[in-house]
């Protein structure tokens, strides 16, 4: 994979994907800390007035993936939602998240569920304070979803005006939209998808970060039938309790083809979900 393919991601353009509104904002990315202060109220005086930003993790993800999966493959995730929607700059992701049942594995961190809604509240405050109109959140961490889904009134209450905060927290939604894409790839794939450290997760990697992955280490790992109470009970007891290994799935199997269209479906779902909810469908 060439090095442009591997960090196109990062820029307003991207190979194959339609453009920004009339086109990719000038200064070559959507990324809020990557633009210069001028820079970033001449956007506002254009009409960005959406945000969207992540909540990832820093937390294990088997043998063969780093730490840091879904706080990096956050901010690629919101930099497709922002170009889909239009308009929309992106804020940094929130690298760390709530990952307490990923502590018995060495290096993995975690911030409590009220650290991260004192975050969050914060970034949604300050982007409401220069003039979003519409602030978007997406989890890219199991772990996040309840939590954001019941921290979202107080969000909501945290800025000022008529700003709106919304936030995707469908979990087994996520889940059920990756099994979907990887079968279509790679038809009879869709059963390795477990929810962490899977065959989609290990081709997101692929795709952004092949020389962090180690396919040789790839592995299975346990399959549970996920349910609502399979998480809950996951998410109480500790990975380490139910998978040694720390995946749900299998690893074996991926490719940068699954991991881009694994991002494209995703994106293309959640900028939907987003649409819905600003009102533009």
């Amino acid at each position: 994979m060439s090095c442009t393919t591997a960090a196109y991601w990062r820029s307003g353009t991207s190979p194959g994907s339609p453009d920004v509104a009339d086109g990719a904002w000038k200064a070559g990315t959507l990324e809020l800390e990557r633009l210069r202060s001028p820079e970033v109220g001449e956007a506002l005086a254009q009409g960005f007035r959406t945000a969207v930003f992540a909540c990832g993790a820093v937390e294990q993800h088997g043998p063969h993936l780093p730490l840091f999966v879904d706080a990096e493959h956050g901010t690629r995730i919101a930099v497709e939602v922002a170009r889909r929607l239009g308009r929309a700059l992106v804020a940094p992701t929130v690298r760390v998240g709530c990952s307490d049942h990923h502590l018995d594995f060495a290096g993995s961190l975690s911030i409590r569920p009220e650290t991260l809604e004192a975050i969050c509240a914060d970034y949604c405050a300050s982007l409401s304070h220069h003039g979003f109109e519409d602030i978007c959140i997406v989890p890219t961490h199991g772990g996040n979803f309840a939590v954001l889904k019941e921290m979202l009134p107080r969000l909501r209450a945290a800025v000022a005006g008529s700003t709106r905060v919304h936030a995707y927290t469908d979990l087994l939604g996520f889940l059920v939209l990756w099994r979907a894409s990887v079968e279509r790839t790679s038809p009879g794939m869709g059963t390795r998808v477990g929810g962490h450290a899977d065959i989609a997760e290990t081709s997101l990697m692929l795709a952004m970060h092949s020389d962090l992955v180690r396919s040789d280490l790839a592995e299975d790992g346990f399959h549970p039938v996920m349910d609502r109470a399979a998480f809950e009970r996951i998410i109480a007891e500790g990975f380490s309790t139910v998978t040694p290994n720390g995946i749900l799935g299998d690893a074996r199997g991926a490719t940068i083809a699954i991991g881009e269209s694994a991002v494209t479906d995703l994106a293309d779902h959640v900028a939907a979900f987003f649409r819905t909810a600003l009102g533009e469908l």
